[in-house]
């Protein structure tokens, strides 16, 4: 598994993260088992939230024994000091370990979000204290919002960026490369999400994926274009779905990683023709 700098440390990741979400609501030992496999194929970067169901709880167990051998990130959805930091704590002991390389401010996606958790009494002062502490050694966020991504960029020196890097938001609604031009102007590694994701679920159609509420990219040969896509772009390392069956897959089509072509650009461009996107600019929204 080919692994890159994380920003300007000297920190090396998989380019395929584990999403702690897909072992939540798994049996332990499946669990064990699940992410025993990534480390021996080669995935040293973990990234859980405390919203992921009981995925801190499965991860903690799972990584006994391997805690040193892994780059492990967590994330808080709480806004204001004194929530992140009970959050914190108690993600810390979930995950049976006294620190986390990396903790983010969690689904930053509104006005809302950035006010209150970069304001007084705001999340962003736990997450100093924290650093200071030696409970954390980075500090980075995820978003869902292009616009809240670039607030945030300019407010603070994040050391990363969790962000959507997908084919259809990049060609049909624009979604991601201003982040990303951002983030590398201001020195901030780049973390992808969302990936091998296609579509949002038309309104009426089964849900056929409990941890994706989006359509995901089922067909392999088209998943492995729509993967390295992302992983053709200046990023560290991308985060596959929630669900085992894409995770597998994805380390796959990682493990034989070879940077996207022109011609396969065009034809992902094809593909996504009339496709929509889960994600979209405000002005375009």
């Amino acid at each position: 598994m080919e692994k890159r700098p994380y920003g300007n440390t000297k920190e090396l990741l998989s380019i395929i993260g584990f999403g702690g979400i897909v072992i939540a609501k798994m049996p332990q030992e499946e669990a064990n088992n699940l992410v025993s496999m990534a480390i021996d194929r080669g995935i040293n970067y973990f990234d859980v939230a405390p919203t992921y169901m009981d995925a801190e709880e499965r991860l903690g167990i799972a990584l006994k024994g391997k805690r040193d051998s892994v780059f492990l990130a967590c994330k808080t959805e709480k806004r204001t000091k004194k929530e992140a930091w009970e959050a914190l704590e108690n993600s810390l002991r979930l995950l049976h370990t006294d620190h986390f390389d990396l903790y983010q401010l969690h689904a930053m996606s509104t006005d809302e979000d950035f006010e209150i958790a970069m304001g007084p009494n705001g999340a962003m002062e736990t997450f100093i204290s924290a650093r200071e502490k030696g409970l954390i050694r980075y500090i980075g966020f995820s978003a869902h919002s292009a616009e809240v991504a670039l607030r945030l960029l300019d407010a603070f020196h994040f050391d990363s960026i969790l962000f959507p890097i997908n084919w259809v938001n990049y060609f049909n609604s624009n979604f991601g490369p201003q982040v990303v031009e951002k983030a590398i102007e201001k020195g901030t590694a780049r973390l992808a999400i969302k990936a091998m994701a296609k579509t949002l679920i038309p309104e009426g159609y089964p849900r056929r994926y409990d941890k994706c509420w989006y359509l995901p990219v089922e067909e392999p040969d088209l998943a492995s274009l729509a993967l390295r896509f992302t992983l053709s772009q200046p990023i560290t390392s991308a985060i596959p779905p929630g669900e085992p069956k894409f995770f597998k897959m994805a380390l796959d089509i990682a493990e034989n990683f070879k940077p996207i072509t022109p011609e396969e650009l065009e034809y992902l461009k094809e593909k996504a023709k009339g496709v929509e996107p889960i994600f979209k600019l405000r002005s375009i929204a």
